[in-house]
């Protein structure tokens, strides 16, 4: 959130394009069974996510079309963010930190709606999976 806050408000969007080139692409599990990934309805692009919560970390996949960049962007914000973090650090991210970034002057809102509907999916499916009886 830092290097979007302090960097000028005319090479964020850029910024945003630089993060969307680094979404790591998904495993090949997931490559495999795109079916099991979530669909995020809020993003305009096709975006679906995947979440695996393990006692100390959790573990976020995200697959959008290269021509998404804004939907990639995202992801891959909350992907390096989020990804590797406690079940409870990712429970603790306030819903709207993506205000922080200083995007809300270039992007439109729907997109903006989109980045809120990806973190809170996380969100649920943190919380589901921490709930659920280990098998």
């Amino acid at each position: 959130m830092e290097e979007f806050s302090s960097t000028p408000k005319e090479l964020r969007l850029p910024l945003l394009l630089e993060f969307a080139n680094a979404l790591p692409p998904l495993p090949e599990r997931l490559k495999e069974d795109r079916d099991s990934m979530e669909p995020v309805e809020e993003c305009q692009a096709p975006l679906f996510l995947a979440v695996d919560v393990e006692p100390d970390q959790v573990r976020l996949y995200f697959d959008a079309p290269p021509e998404a960049p804004t939907s990639r962007g995202f992801a891959s914000v909350l992907h390096q963010g989020l990804d590797g973090g406690t079940p409870e650090e990712v429970l603790a991210t306030p819903n709207d930190f993506y205000l922080s970034m200083g995007l809300e002057e270039l992007v439109t809102p729907l997109r903006m709606r989109g980045m809120a509907g990806m973190l809170a999916r996380v969100k649920r499916r943190v919380a589901e999976q921490m709930e659920a009886p280990a098998s």
